[in-house]
């Protein structure tokens, strides 16, 4: 239990998402930035369709109550917030292409390539990928450029080649799709594609906030513990959830025959593990006292969320 009641996290939540769509709609304006060209209305519309289609924003919300810890408020935490949304987004638009998931639907709506192509869908999630580190490189992220440049650092590797697209690829070898048979490492795979944004979300507030390694470390524990749990409710929602609810289709992962932990330690294990993790998580918190009420409600809504 929390200090912070369920209607009250929700809607803390909800303002916050709020605050982001509104911030993201500034920057995915027509008038172009310093040294852009032109913003091709094709493409920003498909930015648009990806970025704005609304969500819990938990990535944003997780970063900017991680540096709330240290006394950053939610506008100066916005810029780098932004930045990994926007990651975030570009890897829900490209997951969804044939050549990967070959969703139809995301959040209730079509597909990034069903409502536009796979050509523009491709682009509109490169071009939100380089705009996330147009924002997390800005001046206004942080006074301090080193401060900028380990935000950078930091979130270049949990969405590269050892974070999140290293995890989408032993996804799909993990579905046997280049002749592989062998079963992944299930908690490797996820810790990377899932957990590295979620645990960025951590450590970034953290690190806005110039807080000592202790802390640091603290929220690292507690990111990691909530990247595992996410991914578990994640897996249980898709053996158990309501599509019309989750705004996706359900039963995916089995038709494609991917590696999950319901795969690995069925449903009751799973939910075993998930209790487990949210002890983790809490525990991790410990040395923040009351100020860290938020994030605990944010593991406990997140091992019971329900989409």
């Amino acid at each position: 239990m929390t200090a912070i009641s369920a209607e009250d996290f929700a809607a803390r939540l909800e303002r916050c998402a709020r605050a982001v769509e509104n911030a993201l709609q500034d920057a995915l304006s027509d008038q172009p930035c310093a040294n852009e060209i032109a913003r091709p209305e094709r493409l920003l519309n498909a930015m648009r369709h990806a970025g704005l289609a609304g969500g819990k924003r938990l990535r944003p919300f997780l970063l900017i109550e991680s540096a709330a810890l240290f006394g950053v408020t939610q506008q100066a935490a916005m810029p780098a917030a932004l930045a990994l949304e926007c990651v975030h987004c570009y890897s829900l638009a490209h997951d969804d292409l044939p050549a990967m998931d070959n969703a139809d639907t995301r959040r209730g709506r079509p597909a990034l390539h069903k409502a536009f192509d796979e050509a523009t869908a491709i682009l509109a999630g490169d071009a939100l990928l380089t705009l996330a580190f147009d924002l997390i490189t800005r001046d206004e992220t942080h006074p301090d450029p080193a401060v900028r440049i380990a935000l950078t650092r930091a979130l270049a590797r949990m969405a590269g080649i050892g974070g999140m697209a290293g995890g989408q690829m032993l996804d799909l070898e993990g579905e046997g799709r280049f002749g592989d048979v062998t079963k992944p490492d299930v908690a490797r795979l996820q810790q990377m594609k899932t957990g590295a944004l979620l645990r960025f979300a951590c450590i970034s507030g953290a690190m806005l906030g110039q807080a000592d390694k202790a802390a640091q470390d603290a929220l690292d524990i507690y990111g990691r513990a909530l990247g595992e749990a996410f991914q578990i409710a994640d897996d249980l929602l898709d053996v158990e959830g309501d599509a019309a609810m989750l705004g996706k289709q359900t039963g995916q992962d089995a038709a494609m025959g991917k590696a999950t932990f319901i795969t690995l330690l069925g449903i009751d294990g799973a939910r075993n593990r998930l209790r487990e993790l949210l002890d983790q998580a809490n525990a991790a918190l410990t040395p923040f006292g009351a100020r860290a009420d938020v994030l605990r409600a944010t593991a406990q809504f997140i091992a019971a969320r329900k989409n």
